[in-house]
């Protein structure tokens, strides 16, 4: 006899998709022990990417009339430091070429979820691996660990543009203001530091949030569009009209993801900016 195997239920396929290929199971919400190897190899990947692109682009540059995708790298690097130039007011040396980097990332990386889901899972079963992930901004571990080092960046600008007394100063006398009486000036120095502290976790957080709840959700409903594919079933009513739905339904969503895949890629960049330049602000 030979064996058949059951195609997977609607909740196994996406269970399936959602699982990564990791070291190990995560058992709390904090584990550093659990390293996810897929999105640290296809966030890598998309880095070096992005970097050849760009070295290309300068190395190839030519005072002459451009091609196309050197006036398309023009555009872009002349739209990034347009919006750094109105938003960090101080060197922009590091800070232009950052925005940059983050913004073509980001886009590679989401770019990813154009790709049929199963693509990458496919190839990666005909290679022996069981589980594969490959957008790694649909991975909160990512986006929150990019949302870490601008936090690091921004402190690392406060201190530089401020001085650690300057600095310092700031995190007990805003927003509420200090006082030269001792007594009211303790008083008001614990909720601005406390505030100030909440307002630098709940950036760091929500930068993260958003790109990956944006991100994982629209993966969700590529996976269900996909689902309406694998309904078929032979050449019944339902089964053709779930083909129609799946190819009409994935024509459109693709359409509009790639709309989020820039805006999101935008929107955190942006945010980027204007963290780095409050650091250079002071209240």
């Amino acid at each position: 006899m030979v064996e058949t195997t059951e195609a997977p239920s609607a909740s196994e396929y996406i269970k399936h998709h959602l699982t990564h290929l990791a070291s190990g199971e995560q058992h709390s919400l904090l584990d550093f022990s659990v390293i996810r190897w897929d999105t640290m190899a296809f966030s890598i990947a998309c880095g070096l990417i992005v970097i050849l692109l760009l070295r290309a682009a300068a190395k190839n540059a030519t005072s002459g009339v451009p091609g196309r995708f050197q006036a398309a790298v023009e555009m872009l690097v002349e739209l990034v430091e347009e919006q750094s130039s109105s938003i960090v007011h101080g060197n922009r040396t590091f800070i232009a070429p950052l925005a940059l980097t983050v913004f073509c990332w980001v886009v590679v990386m989401n770019a990813i979820d154009l790709f049929p889901v199963d693509l990458f899972p496919r190839i990666a079963h005909m290679l022996g691996v069981e589980h594969l992930r490959p957008l790694p901004t649909a991975d909160l571990n990512a986006t929150l660990g990019m949302s870490v080092g601008v936090l690091i960046l921004v402190l690392y600008y406060n201190f530089k543009i401020k001085g650690i007394g300057g600095f310092m100063h700031e995190l007990v006398a805003a927003p509420f203001g200090t006082s030269k009486n001792p007594f009211f000036a303790v008083l008001l120095a614990i909720p601005n530091f406390l505030l100030n502290i909440i307002e630098f976790i709940s950036k760091t957080v929500s930068l993260g949030m958003r790109l990956f709840g944006n991100m994982y959700a629209g993966e969700l409903i590529f996976f269900l569009i996909a689902l309406l594919g694998g309904a078929w079933a032979g050449f019944n009513t339902g089964s053709i009209l779930a083909f129609i739905g799946h190819i009409v339904a994935g024509s459109v969503w693709a359409i509009f993801h790639i709309l989020i895949v820039l805006l999101q890629a935008f929107i955190f960049m942006m945010l980027t900016l204007v963290y780095i330049g409050q650091a250079h602000e002071g209240h």
